[in-house]
């Protein structure tokens, strides 16, 4: 649909050319009539907001642009909304002509609604899966958009709050631009295994004759930031990260930016982010981290998967019961040792791992079998001290057995490497952790096992794999101990080839 700036006072709907007119306020001089400006292509939604608004503009106040429109292009800028065209009507817009001033109006709102549908898009290749209705982010509608800006009661506010996606994601953001501007403006020479001083400095952007100790600094912080041992040499590790090139981290930054984009924006929202490749757990409340804490996470042949749900009840006084592959490895404890192995981890035997399981006596099974994988049972850890589950858990139902729990074990989280457990998600500080999602009235468990408490109200988990987070301004990169990295980029870069023309 063509909508073509009218005259003062016209309207005219012929066909699927509509014209919108611009209403001087009340008591403005008539304008004098100018040549109409070339047509503007806008889709049918942008159209139907115009006319149900009774043609009034969007980002026009009397006879000037409004505030916020300039704030439009300033978010636009470096983007390929930011045309020629647009530039060219916002500049002829200023003398007044109400025809300019609607052209720059149109051109504005097909901008806004453009880029914003681009910037709020999910990612293009989804690593995450979503297990409850809801958690995945969707590509808003022009509509949507434009309802949301017109019945904001600050549009600059509303404007404001669209640029922010999530803490992550905004922080990644900052950080390429950091990244940019620190590590990929220096030479980007390759250096061989032993390379002199002289070549060394120069990679660095240092001055031939800069005194050791800068040079020893400026490894330590690119170390810090490429997730290397802080040295101050030029290791074996170093050199390969500096020989890998900027480019190559620009584009891991790129594609756990595209990561980030899983985690929906929630302004006014709670949820836990957990990233698996730094082993970190945070809160987040109105957009703004309130908390964070160590995990032990999966080992990469238990990898946690990467997926949403939600956390709607705990449970207090818990049972462990044992994964399939711990159930072998006790089976052949028992074929060793005797029963006895499972009497002195306080383990119980069930048929099963329903809820009408039946308790089961050790001689009534065949261990060999159970070591095997031939026949199953199901062991589970009495409640107590040196119970895997800790004191509490936290379950979003899910039908691959993933969970947030505290631990007995609290030396592991001293560890550098975390990815330790079979898939479920350790706790550093679980009563915290309680204490924030029961709203500080944490329930006080009785003697008995298993107690549910139910949640004032369900939290969104967001477990991500993030091998670059955002880092005091700048980025700081993870090892890609689960080996997702490498697909994921050729994902992204078989999207990019076939976005070119």
């Amino acid at each position: 649909m063509r909508i073509v700036p009218a005259l003062l006072g016209a309207l005219a709907l012929a066909g699927a050319v509509a014209a919108l007119t611009y209403r001087s306020p009340p008591g403005a001089a008539p304008q004098p009539e100018a040549a109409a400006p070339a047509p503007v292509d806008l889709g049918p939604e942008i159209a139907a907001f115009y006319r149900d608004r009774g043609f009034q503009p969007l980002w026009v106040s009397g006879s000037a642009l409004r505030p916020e429109a300039h704030q439009l292009l300033r978010i636009l800028e470096r983007s390929p909304w930011l045309t020629r065209e647009l530039l060219a009507a916002v500049r002829a817009a200023g003398d007044g002509d109400p025809h300019r001033l609607t052209r720059a109006d149109l051109l504005l709102t097909q901008a806004y609604v453009d880029y914003f549908r681009h910037h709020l898009r999910p990612p293009r290749q989804r690593e995450m899966r979503y297990i409850d209705a809801g958690l995945a982010p969707e590509e808003p509608s022009a509509t949507q958009l434009l309802e949301e800006a017109a019945q904001a009661p600050s549009l600059a506010a509303h404007l404001q709050a669209l640029e922010r996606i999530n803490p992550v994601y905004d922080g990644l953001r900052r950080g390429l631009a950091a990244y940019r501007s620190r590590w990929s403006a220096l030479p980007q020479a390759a250096l061989p295994a032993a390379p002199s001083p002289a070549l060394l400095r120069r990679r660095l952007g240092l001055a031939a004759g800069a005194p050791d100790h800068e040079v020893a600094a400026v490894l330590r912080e690119f170390q810090a930031v490429h997730g290397l041992g802080q040295s101050g040499r030029a290791d074996p590790p170093t050199l390969a990260a500096l020989n890998a090139g900027a480019r190559h981290f620009e584009q891991l930054i790129e594609a756990n930016l595209e990561r980030a984009r899983a985690i929906p924006p929630r302004p006014d929202g709670r949820y836990i982010l957990v990233d698996t490749a730094s082993a970190r757990l945070w809160m987040v409340e109105d957009g703004r981290l309130t908390g964070s804490m160590r995990v032990v996470v999966g080992k990469p042949a238990m990898a946690t998967p990467a997926m949403a749900g939600l956390v709607r009840y705990a449970v207090l006084n818990p049972y462990w019961n044992l994964p399939p592959d711990l159930v072998r490895e006790r089976a052949r404890s028992v074929v060793r040792r005797g029963p006895g192995a499972l009497a002195a981890e306080r383990l119980e035997i069930l048929s099963d791992w329903t809820p009408q399981a039946r308790p089961l006596s050790a001689a009534a099974v065949d261990w060999r079998g159970v070591a095997a994988g031939r026949r199953y049972v199901n062991l589970r850890q009495r409640p107590g001290p040196r119970n895997m589950m800790g004191a509490i858990k936290f379950m979003m139902p899910n039908d691959i057995g993933i969970y947030l729990h505290d631990t007995p074990f609290r030396e592991l989280f001293a560890r550098a490497d975390r990815r330790l457990s079979s898939g479920c998600v350790r706790l550093q500080d679980a009563p915290r952790l309680a204490h924030w999602l029961f709203r500080g009235r944490v329930p006080h468990p009785s003697g008995a096992p298993e107690q549910r408490a139910d949640l004032p109200e369900a939290v969104p988990v967001y477990i991500a794999y993030l091998t670059a987070l955002p880092s005091r301004g700048s980025v700081v990169f993870a090892s890609d101990a689960y080996r997702r990295d490498q697909a994921l980029l050729a994902q992204l870069a078989r999207v990019e080839s076939a976005r070119r023309p």
